[in-house]
Formats: C-alpha cells, sequence, structure tokens
C-alpha cells in the first residue's frame, strides 16, 4: 500500500486495546494521539487508562470498562462488559468506527457490539489490527480459534503489524479475509539522543559499555540469553547490562545474575514509561525473544541510534536488517549473538555505521508515514457504507 494515501476528513473514532505496558498497547496509544492530533475525536475504550494516553489532549477520550463483582461467576465476564461499553460509546457518541488492537477479546467483543447496534438501526463497522500473541500464542490454544477466525473474518478490514504475522494467522486459522500489512511505527522525533540530559554516568562512570532490554519479562522474551549475552562479553569488554520492564521471569533472571557473577553490572529498573529517555543511556540493544511479530523495542532503539542485537525470528527481520542496522542469529544462538555484539562494540567505524543505519532506517517506519495508511483505511472504510 502507498503510504502516500488518502485524503483526511474529521472521524470520530473509538480505539479499543490493552492499556498496559505492551507493544500492541503502547502503538494503539501513539495512534490514537496522532489521529488526534490531525483533528479526529478519539476515544478510548479500556479496562483502565492506558500507560501512555495523556487524557488532557485536545481531541482525546477515555472511557473505562467498569466490572463488577458478583459471587455467581468465578471470573468476571470482561467481554460482556466491553461490549455493553462499546455500544453506550458507539450510540451516545455517535462514533463513526471502531478500530479494536488484538483479536481477543476485542474483535469479538466489537463484532457483538455491531449486532446489537444494528438492532438500533445503527451501523458500525470496525478495523481489527493483529499485532501478535494474539495470533502466535495466545490464539494457537484449540479452544481459541473458532472465536478469533470468525472474530477476524467478520471483521470490515483486518490489518497485521508484520509480513510473518500475516503468514501465520494464515498458517493456523481458518481465515479467509484479506490482511493488509501496516507496520508499526515509532514517532522519531521522541527518541533523538539528548546527552545533555542523559544520566549515562549513573550507570557506567569509567565509559563502560551500556547494553539495554525492555520487555514484559515473559518466557517467550528468552531474557536469559540477554544475560548469558552480558556475561560472555564483559570478560573481554567492560559492559553494563540494564533490564527494564517488570513480568513473571524477574525473579528467576535476577537469580540468574547472580549465578553468572554480573548482579553487580546489571541493573533492574522495573517498568519506566518513558522509554526514549532510557534509550538515550544504551549503546546497543538486545532482542533474543523466541517469536516476535514486528519488535517495537527495537525499533525505539534504532530511533535513537542504537544499533541491535538479535534473533531472526517472525517479523523482526523485516525491522533489523544484518550487518546493516546490526546483527541477526538463531534463537538461543548466544554464542553468535555475543560474537556479534563484541565485533560491534570493538569497531568504531562499523558501530558508526551501523547506528546511521539504524537511525535512517526507523525514519522509514516515522509515524508521519504510517499514519495516512490508516487514515487512509478509515475513509475506504466509511465509503462502503
Amino acid at each position: 500500500m502507498d503510504f502516500k494515501e488518502m485524503a483526511r476528513s474529521n472521524l470520530k473514532i473509538g480505539i479499543i486495546c490493552y492499556p498496559t505496558f505492551g507493544g500492541s498497547g503502547v502503538i494503539a496509544t501513539e495512534l490514537g494521539t496522532a489521529l488526534a492530533n490531525n483533528g479526529h475525536k478519539v476515544h478510548f475504550i479500556t479496562s483502565s487508562q492506558p500507560v501512555k494516553l495523556n487524557v488532557f489532549e485536545k481531541n482525546i477520550f477515555f472511557h473505562e470498562v467498569v466490572l463488577n463483582s458478583y459471587p455467581l461467576f468465578q471470573h468476571q465476564p470482561f467481554e460482556v462488559a466491553l461490549t455493553s461499553k462499546i455500544v453506550e460509546v458507539v450510540k451516545y457518541e455517535k462514533l463513526d468506527l471502531l478500530h479494536v488492537h488484538y483479536a481477543i477479546p476485542h474483535a469479538s467483543a466489537a463484532y457483538l457490539a455491531k449486532q446489537i447496534l444494528k438492532e438500533q438501526g445503527i451501523h458500525i463497522p470496525y478495523i481489527t489490527t493483529l499485532h501478535g500473541t494474539d495470533i502466535t500464542l495466545v490464539g494457537k490454544e484449540p479452544e481459541f480459534e473458532p472465536t478469533i477466525s470468525f472474530a477476524i473474518n467478520q471483521s470490515d478490514i483486518v490489518t497485521s503489524v508484520s509480513q510473518s504475522l500475516k503468514k501465520d494467522t494464515y498458517k493456523h486459522f481458518n481465515v479467509s479475509k484479506d490482511i493488509k500489512v501496516v507496520p508499526n511505527f515509532v514517532c522519531v522525533s521522541k527518541f533523538r539522543k539528548d546527552q545533555d540530559n542523559c544520566k549515562k554516568a549513573l550507570f557506567a562512570p569509567e565509559g563502560e559499555k551500556i547494553l539495554m532490554h525492555i520487555s514484559n519479562f515473559r518466557k517467550v522474551k528468552r531474557i536469559q540469553d540477554v544475560i548469558k549475552i552480558h556475561s560472555i562479553v564483559s570478560k573481554t569488554i567492560s559492559t553494563r547490562l540494564i533490564l527494564i520492564g517488570d513480568g513473571p521471569e524477574r525473579s528467576s533472571m535476577e537469580r540468574l545474575a547472580r549465578e553468572e557473577g554480573v548482579e553487580e553490572s546489571t541493573y533492574f529498573l522495573g517498568k519506566i514509561k518513558e522509554t526514549e529517555k532510557a534509550l538515550c543511556l544504551a549503546d546497543v540493544y538486545l532482542m533474543t525473544s523466541a517469536t516476535e511479530s514486528f519488535g517495537v523495542s527495537a525499533l525505539e532503539a534504532m530511533a535513537s541510534g542504537v544499533p541491535v542485537i538479535s534473533s531472526n525470528t517472525g517479523g523482526i527481520p523485516e525491522v533489523n536488517s544484518h550487518d546493516e542496522t546490526g546483527f541477526l542469529s538463531n534463537v538461543g544462538d548466544v554464542e553468535d549473538m555475543a560474537e556479534n555484539l563484541t565485533k560491534l562494540l570493538t569497531d568504531a567505524k562499523l558501530y558508526a555505521r551501523l547506528s546511521l543505519n539504524a537511525y535512517k532506517r526507523a525514519q522509514q517506519f516515522n509515524i508521519s508515514n504510517v499514519l495516512p495508511v490508516y487514515e487512509g483505511l478509515y475513509n475506504e472504510l466509511l465509503s462502503k457504507l
């Protein structure tokens, strides 16, 4: 699809996403904010306020999905509550369309809301954007397949964030709907390194090289590989490792750092809202995931001019190019990753070339290029009514 597509008109758009630190929630929030800046009225419908959403900006509205507790239910019926809230917001705010991020439960709730509203004479089309784990992890559970396939097929337009994810969707689900690839994006201007305000000396007082990884600390991220790479390389190069985020694997990763003898040079900083302030510290970014539909955090690092050492799985090669913006290795091959990292940190000319290329590559994914694509899809959707 041509990135320079379609005229704009002021629309009322409902965005349904997860409000957490994960990639899909951040992308949905950034997209909504950019749409609001372009004059559209954007209504976020989520279980809590998205972590990166500023509700004090013009044209942004937030509607919380409230779950009441009833002894009858062992698990509160979020999808029912979400559907009801969608119906309410569409009806009273007179929305033009919905953009749902994640197949379950958002796309299925949007479909049900659409049918309820249809009975009331209101037609609300919706776009479903597939982000990754809804297809590659959660979606592979057999009990979810019929619902996910149905929700995707009933969407008016379906997009995925990478060619790899599109391929996986067709492979694992009974999907006949055309899937358009619209890549994730980054606001490049937010990630320009501000060395005057960068606190690098706090972590590397002797000029040590700083390695960085950002994730939700789930097993699929293979953070053990990040720590082992740091352990290997630190034997010959003075390095520090900064790990940002939190999740189920944090305790075991702290234990692994102690076992590897790198606990003094490894910093667990927890969740940080403004990752751009952290990425200015990094010399190299590490992404060792077992599967990754795109790799938003790697793209953010590249926007900061930081080369990426990564696995070659899923959609990562669509972002990180071997020997151009960083290096790619097979999943779990920590020796190769450590070798590539050593080469990068000991060759100033190589580092400078990859750093510049990483920044240039990130510019191709700048939000100013991707936003018109979504606006074009919205107009295409409404032109069919």
